[in-house]
């Protein structure tokens, strides 16, 4: 499938590692959250203490700093949260208006990692999502380039990333702009960053879904393209 205007833009531009660069991309591995990882159906993926033990054994197995992956991704993780579920009411529609469909890109490595900015831009929103299941503290980051605005997501950071934020200030590309949170306060995760980027961020601040449903899933697909086309992982 050819790529949009938007994509090819995104596919063109140099970004800052969001983790240090001296965590060298070869030491980063894919990871497979979804329905079809058979490993995972020996792990009680409602824990994320269970969660984190599955993903530390898979970096040292694979001798890796870093485990990284999830684009819409079919995931059963969420099934532990009512936020992500149907309401009662609701059961007695299609399965496919579940959210499960995840729309970011994960980097798991261990909490008090520093976050840096892949690009210039600005702070556009804020906010401590403390739903069980959310991002907790999250940034929303405002770009534009070569004419075109666009936002990127920064979920499951540590309380002191969102502190002293003030929106509308500038940032530089290879700013320092976070660092990750533990389970108590992300949103009860394995340790990560979840990285999205958002074309039309429509009415949201300091929060914006970061897993869908089947039935939107088409929308979400184009106003939330592969972060890894911009990171080149």
């Amino acid at each position: 499938m050819a790529l949009s205007s938007f994509e090819e833009l995104l596919k063109s531009l140099q970004a800052h590692p969001l983790i240090h660069p001296s965590v060298s991309k070869n030491t980063y591995v894919p990871l497979d959250l979804s329905i079809h990882n058979k490993e995972l159906e020996h792990v009680d993926v409602s824990s994320s203490k269970a969660l984190e033990s599955y993903i530390w054994n898979h970096l040292k197995t694979n001798n890796a700093k870093v485990a990284f992956g999830g684009y819409l991704e079919h995931r059963a993780i969420y099934n532990r949260s009512d936020y992500f579920k149907m309401s009662q009411t609701e059961r007695s529609r299609s399965p496919k208006e579940e959210r499960n469909i995840h729309l970011g890109l994960d980097l798991w490595i261990e909490a008090g990692t520093a976050i840096y900015a892949p690009l210039d831009g600005k702070i556009h929103s804020f906010k401590n999502n403390t739903n069980y299941g959310d991002y907790g503290p999250t940034i929303i980051l405002e770009h534009c380039i070569e004419n075109e605005t666009f936002f990127t997501l920064y979920g499951h950071l540590s309380l002191e990333s969102i502190g002293n934020l003030k929106v509308g200030v500038e940032v530089e590309q290879g700013q320092q702009i976070a660092t990750l949170g533990t389970a108590e306060v992300n949103g009860d995760y394995a340790p990560h960053l979840h990285f999205q980027i958002i074309k039309d961020i429509q009415n949201y601040k300091g929060d914006y879904p970061g897993v869908s449903n089947q039935l939107n899933m088409e929308f979400y697909k184009s106003n939330c393209p592969d972060p890894n086309l911009l990171l080149k992982i």
